[in-house]
């Protein structure tokens, strides 16, 4: 099966690295809510990919729970099914029956499946000659069998050829196409967060009520000679640029995402430009978590068409824009 959605790319192509994680550990390494990640595993698994969604429990303290709160169905009587039915009978083939009579009486033996071989009663059956509807053996009075509609056979399209998922993603390897975000270029959604130029320190929230600081401290365009000292190349016509955020978490609750994970380039024309899953050497990048009181900072790489001008950079706790997103401009 083909993964097309790329959130659900970026997070399978997270769980092969860890192989076997809870879902709060995955979510965290991908800066997602874990109820929406558990609801895409669940859904992944169904589809047919190599993936098994488990739960662990404690038996003995799930039990206390229960019979401290019995639900609603805990008293109901056990559910009566009906006894299995009795061994078939061998198929036997039955007496003659008599000459054709009434319409819908068939004219010669016939074999009645799981009949016993002898006189016998059916309930609810006449015990002489009876009529049997649409199963005569002969040739009977009456308007012939109504013929089935013949139906066009159904077409079924090939199915399509298979495809390195690694390739299909990112492209070939230590290529501009390779380092690209995850998510094609989209048209920038309006925000109704703080605004400020390079420099300013902006506050926000997280999704769990986090408080932050965060200041965009420098923006390299371009960075082509960085991201060639890292071993990577870029296409023809493309460009590096290397953003470097900081974070301070002013509260006191952890904030468990990568701070970079929705942090996004603007261009002059509304387009946003998501990161590029690679990290330089001589810039290292952010890393998962900031504990209460804790300032840490890190670049963000982005690959981009040479003509584009950026004008400004977004941050946000998720992936659509909200009260809580922060833009800082660039522009003089």
């Amino acid at each position: 099966m083909a993964v097309t959605d790329p959130v659900d790319t970026r997070l399978l192509a997270a769980l092969a690295d860890l192989g076997k994680a809870a879902v709060h550990e995955l979510a965290a390494k991908v800066g997602m809510d874990p109820r929406e990640v558990a609801y895409r595993l669940v859904a992944l698994s169904g589809s047919g990919l190599p993936l098994l969604v488990g739960v662990e429990s404690d038996p003995q303290g799930l039990r206390a729970a229960i019979a401290g709160s019995p639900p609603s169905w805990a008293n109901r009587p056990p559910q009566q099914f009906p006894p299995p039915p009795s061994q078939p009978v061998p198929q036997q083939p039955a007496p003659p029956m008599p000459p054709p009579g009434p319409h819908g009486v068939p004219s010669g033996p016939y074999n009645v499946q799981g009949a016993p071989s002898g006189p016998y009663n059916v309930q609810g059956a006449p015990s002489g000659p009876y009529n049997v509807q649409g199963t005569p053996s002969g040739q009977y009075p009456g308007p012939p069998p109504r013929p089935q509609q013949q139906r066009p056979p159904q077409q079924f399209a090939p199915p399509p050829a298979p495809v390195d998922p690694v390739v299909s993603t990112w492209g070939l390897p230590q290529t501009a196409s390779w380092a690209r975000g995850d998510e094609p270029a989209r048209p920038a959604a309006p925000a109704g967060g703080k605004q400020g130029r390079i420099r300013e320190v902006l506050e926000t929230q997280g999704l769990e009520g986090e408080q932050l600081s965060v200041q965009l401290l420098e923006v390299q365009d371009p960075a082509d000679y960085l991201f060639s000292a890292a071993g990577y190349r870029l296409e023809e016509g493309e460009r590096s640029v290397v953003v470097h955020t900081e974070i301070t978490n002013r509260g006191a609750i952890p904030f468990v995402s990568l701070p970079d994970n929705y942090l996004e380039l603007l261009a002059a024309d509304g387009t946003a430009i998501g990161k590029a899953p690679v990290s330089l050497t001589s810039r290292p990048p952010h890393k998962i978590g900031v504990q209460p009181g804790e300032t840490l900072g890190g670049h963000t790489v982005y690959v981009l068409p040479d003509a584009t001008r950026v004008v400004s950079v977004r941050w946000s706790p998720r992936p659509e824009p909200d009260e809580r997103t922060l833009i800082w401009s660039i522009e003089d």
